[in-house]
């Protein structure tokens, strides 16, 4: 069955391009947020901005912060990681925004952490490719929303195990993220007894990717992964479709995108699997014991959000992404609420918020639904803690602030068009 969860690209017109500039209303709690309104990564920045305007909206109904409203304030990163990092700086120190969503960008929240910390600013961090957490700080407080490139390289290597695969490799950009995903893959393979052969990385922007295709392929491996982004992804695949086709693919979250099925030969990576996070809820999945442990889950939390947030935007439909976006402004207003309900302040420090934050989304506590916001922000100024069940998972998060999953979503691509697999279980913690 195809699935309506994930679902394909918008390319809309920004904010940015609007001739006239929203109103920000007086004595806000000002949220600031970078995202990629323009240039190669301009299909999502917008889709990204509605998921979390919805939020902003959402709270606001629910009371804001005990009557003072929750305003956004986005700026344009331009794809760019030089002219973005000059926009970080604006929002932090000409906006002098106490709470940042993003950037999308690896490597600009890479340059801007030591800013972040200085300014002991709290930065949520929903994007695929943000950088992983792994140290607590007492300055700054960094949340990570999305699944770990550990997560995903887990997901892949099962996925190979279990479709009987001896070799793999990979061909993978150079940028962090990317090559972080191509390490935890090829990581996770041999552990569960694969055999590693000789893989091949490459600069992004290059005019031609024949020669790291050609490289790629003449080791014959069983699965080569192609960890990048959809712009480049599109190239490489267009070009190995005119080489002949050597060789089997697998892809990774970032590729799940109308933007890249668009823009490849047709039917090209039909039959070829992938993993992106999956947006079930953790209690809508149960796992199944039997010759190979399966995993069942339903849909019906995500497939309501992606209801309310086609509602709101004219039948627009969110990016899985998005689905992290909206929940990342939800979770700083509820934190936020509650530290102002139990201290008779909001908190001065991001270290301080993120701890409050990661407290209250301790299993022990009573769940509180994205759906209903109005409840849940009248027990949170009671000083009543509440764990979120968001619009992209149920939260819980570790030491450091980096959110703990424990499915990823396996699918496929069939006639053009992205098809839903059964989940797969994560069981590669047990090995850190």
């Amino acid at each position: 069955m195809k699935s309506g969860l994930l679902v394909g690209l918008a390319s809309l017109l920004t904010t940015a391009c609007s001739p006239v500039a929203p109103a920000h209303p007086e004595d806000a709690v000002v949220i600031g947020a970078l995202l990629p309104f323009s240039g190669s990564e301009s299909t999502i920045g917008r889709n990204l901005e509605q998921a979390m305007l919805l939020a902003v909206e959402d709270v606001n109904a629910a009371g804001g912060l005990d009557g003072r409203p929750f305003d956004l304030r986005s700026r344009d990163s331009h794809s760019s990681s030089e002219r973005g990092f000059d926009q970080l700086l604006e929002l932090l120190y000409t906006d002098q925004v106490a709470y940042l969503v993003g950037p999308e960008e690896n490597e600009l929240a890479r340059d801007i952490a030591p800013d972040v910390k200085s300014l002991d600013v709290f930065q949520m961090l929903p994007g695929y490719a943000a950088p992983s957490i792994a140290r607590n700080e007492r300055r700054g407080g960094r949340m990570r929303l999305a699944p770990s490139p550990f997560d995903v390289g887990c997901a892949l290597a099962m996925t190979a195990v279990r479709e009987d695969i001896d070799t793999a490799n990979s061909l993978a950009a150079r940028d962090d993220y990317n090559a972080s995903v191509s390490s935890e893959f090829t990581t996770h393979f041999a552990a569960l007894g694969g055999r590693i052969l000789p893989s091949v990385t490459f600069t992004s922007g290059e005019q031609t990717y024949t020669s790291k295709i050609s490289s790629a392929f003449g080791v014959r491996a069983g699965r080569t992964l192609l960890a990048a982004y959809p712009a480049t992804a599109s190239t490489i695949v267009t070009e190995w479709t005119v080489s002949g086709r050597p060789g089997t693919w697998f892809l990774g979250p970032a590729l799940r995108t109308e933007v890249l099925l668009a823009n490849i030969p047709t039917g090209a990576l039909d039959g070829f699997f992938g993993v992106s996070p999956s947006l079930s809820l953790r209690s809508e999945c149960e796992i199944k014991a039997g010759a190979e442990e399966t995993v069942d889950c339903t849909t019906g939390n995500a497939a309501a959000f992606i209801s309310h947030f086609s509602r709101r935007w004219d039948d627009e439909a969110p990016l899985p992404t998005a689905h992290f976006y909206y929940d990342g402004i939800v979770l700083i207003a509820m934190g936020l609420a509650y530290a102002q309900a139990t201290s008779g302040t909001i908190p001065s420090s991001g270290y301080e918020l993120q701890s409050i934050v990661r407290e209250l989304n301790s299993p022990d506590h009573e769940a509180a639904s994205w759906r209903d916001l109005k409840t849940a922000m009248t027990k949170l100024r009671a000083g009543i803690p509440l764990r979120y069940v968001g619009a992209a998972a149920e939260y819980e998060f570790d030491d450091y602030g980096a959110s703990t999953h424990y499915f990823m979503q396996r699918w496929t691509i069939d006639d053009d068009d992205f098809v839903d697999l059964a989940p797969i279980s994560l069981t590669c913690h047990a090995w850190k």
